[in-house]
């Protein structure tokens, strides 16, 4: 079953945010899915909050998918000293793309 997963990451700044998408994809940037470490992502989105800092919603397509990939994620965000929360995670009930 896919899932919803939402990062708020209030003291996080886009110079942060593009350092951990440079390390993610070896440079590749986001262009589709194809280009992160692991499968099974379906959306990614990520953009600067009115407060400041940053918010990332993804939808994966399961739980195991998104656990391989904060596997990969959260050391990577702990080099760059981005504060890590727990996101919130939902099932998904509809992924229309």
């Amino acid at each position: 079953m896919a899932i919803i997963v939402a990062f708020e990451f209030p003291e996080v700044t886009q110079a942060q945010y593009q350092e951990s998408v440079d390390r993610l994809t070896g440079g590749a940037g986001l262009n589709s899915p194809s280009d992160w470490p692991v499968h099974g992502l379906i959306l990614h989105a990520g953009g600067p909050t009115p407060g400041g800092g940053w918010h990332v919603t993804e939808v994966w397509e399961s739980r195991a998918a998104f656990d391989h990939f904060a596997a990969v994620l959260m050391p990577i965000l702990q080099e760059i000293g981005v504060p890590t929360t727990p996101p919130m995670i939902c099932e998904a009930y509809d992924v229309v793309t």
